[in-house]
């Protein structure tokens, strides 16, 4: 008699997750090809696509923050859309960081790395990058076109680190930049060649210099950037020397509630050029040794080809110099001047021909014996010519008399269509027979019968037609005796001529 064999307790499991699986009782387990055919279809279980170690993986997002990371793990899903290798310490990003091309990878987040070297060809293989993350991390110089091969790219952050050059080539062909922060770094020198022609960065709306070594701005400058980059110039934090141009620059914005200014009041400092003294920037109004007045800014509309006059009404007296800046950062101190603007003699600005590029913010600068004062006058050049007032009424006219005219139409197609009556149609007919209803046949329309008995013949209407005498003879001119009528009954309606016959019955309906 065979003894049984004692089961083990892995096949016991098997057993009974053979035997009570996601199936129920009795079901058997998918084939292994089945299992095998479904993992390769998973993103992260074909060839290429596992999850690297000590990193999280879902769906194409594939976070690896604090791991301990010394280098970027190898090998990267290709699919990879965002990258996280955040609070590690890979300290240097090689060209040959990512081995193939991500294509799919649009933000990539290398914050608190102590990052310290960037290859100008780390970018290469993410084409299509739109998020880059720098921050918090040991880099000390911008490289020549470092960041050329992103095109794409939209949010650059490299706050918190120690750059102190900035290669004027750095930010080459970023043309869809939208948001660059640079605080919290030693940046010495204002990177205005990044904005002055607008060429360079054309879609930049936001730039964070806060927290650098800054003690000079070239406030003109600023003062002609667009207003979406203007507002949003972050400039607090920097060991700036007092003057007035600067105390203008950010009276303005506190004028205009901008949150570069409003939010932070009280980082918004500078040095006194005598004592060095910290002293709040919106604190210098009629401050010794300064004497800083607040801007005033005025708005003055026109339109190609004009001519328009900037006044300069200064409340100073005693005005020693004074001088024009344009939105192009020109100055315009002679009287007469050059090309499209000229100084009048009272210190207004004249401006000739208008185009669209003279549009912009223009700052006049009165220098007084105890006080300067500067004035803002932003001109709007409206991209069309202005009609002259005879061009206007003549189109105002126009537009009336068409107005009526449309209606006038309107009116005549509403009630002045042409007349359809039935005596017109009843004229032209010839007289019907007696026994017109008898003789007719079931598919055509039952003819039609004038005002009177039924089985009547039809009598013209018109002033020439002539009805029956008494012995049968017609009379001309006469006119149609009303037929003897006899009872109720025959005193009931007949058909006019549009009714509709039954083809059934010879009696017309009555409508």
């Amino acid at each position: 008699m065979p003894v049984p064999r004692p089961q083990h307790p892995c096949d016991a499991a098997g057993q009974s997750t053979a035997m009570g699986g996601v199936g129920g009782p009795g079901t058997p387990l998918p084939p292994v090809p089945l299992l095998l055919a479904l993992a390769l279809l998973s993103p992260w279980g074909s060839a290429g696509g596992s999850c690297p170690p000590r990193c999280v993986c879902a769906s194409n997002i594939l976070s690896c923050s604090q791991a301990v990371l010394s280098a970027v793990p190898a090998p990267l899903p290709r699919f990879t859309a965002v990258l996280d290798l955040s609070h590690n310490n890979v300290s240097r990003l090689r060209a040959d960081w990512a081995p193939g091309r991500l294509a799919h990878l649009h933000a990539l987040l290398l914050s608190h790395n102590g990052l310290s070297f960037v290859s100008t060809e780390a970018f290469a293989h993410v084409p299509h990058l739109r998020h880059l993350d720098l921050s918090s991390n040991r880099l000390r110089a911008l490289e020549e076109n470092l960041f050329s091969d992103l095109t794409e790219l939209e949010v650059l952050l490299l706050y918190n680190n120690e750059i102190s050059a900035v290669d004027r080539t750095a930010f080459d062909n970023l043309s869809r930049l939208r948001k660059l922060y640079l605080g919290q770094n030693r940046i010495a020198r204002f990177p205005l060649e990044l904005l002055r022609d607008g060429s360079r960065l054309p879609q930049l709306a936001l730039l964070d210099l806060s927290a650098n070594h800054l003690r000079s701005l070239p406030v003109g400058e600023l003062q002609a950037l667009p207003a979406w980059l203007r507002d949003r110039l972050y400039l607090h934090g920097n060991p700036l020397v007092c003057d007035c141009p600067l105390f203008q620059l950010v009276a303005r914005g506190r004028r205009r509630r901008l949150s570069a200014v409003m939010d932070f009041q009280e980082e918004l400092r500078c040095l006194l050029p005598t004592t060095s003294t910290s002293v709040g920037i919106l604190a210098l109004a009629g401050r010794q040794p300064l004497n800083c007045s607040e801007a005033r800014e005025a708005v003055l509309e026109a339109h190609l080809g004009d001519t328009v006059t900037l006044s300069c009404d200064t409340r100073l007296r005693g005005v020693r110099s004074r001088h024009w800046v344009t939105p192009g950062g020109e100055r315009v101190v002679e009287e007469g001047g050059n090309g499209s603007a000229a100084l009048l003699a009272n210190g207004s600005l004249q401006l000739r021909a208008l185009r669209p590029e003279d549009a912009g913010t223009y700052a006049c600068w009165v220098a007084g014996p105890l006080l300067n004062e500067t004035l803002y006058v932003e001109l709007l050049v409206h991209n069309f010519t202005l009609h002259g007032p005879h061009d206007t009424l003549n189109t105002a006219y126009t537009t009336l008399v068409g107005c009526i005219l449309s209606v006038v139409l309107v009116l005549i197609y509403l009630y002045l269509t042409p007349c359809r009556c039935c005596c017109c149609r009843a004229a032209d007919k010839p007289p019907a027979p007696r026994d017109d209803s008898i003789n007719s046949s079931v598919l055509s329309a039952t003819p039609n019968h004038a005002a009177g008995v039924p089985g009547e013949p039809c009598r013209s209407r018109s002033a020439s037609a002539t009805g029956p005498g008494q012995n049968g003879r017609f009379e001309v001119g006469g006119t149609p005796q009303p037929p003897p009528r006899h009872g109720p009954k025959a005193q009931r309606k007949v058909s006019d001529p549009d009714s509709v016959s039954s083809v059934f019955s010879d009696t017309p309906i009555v409508v």
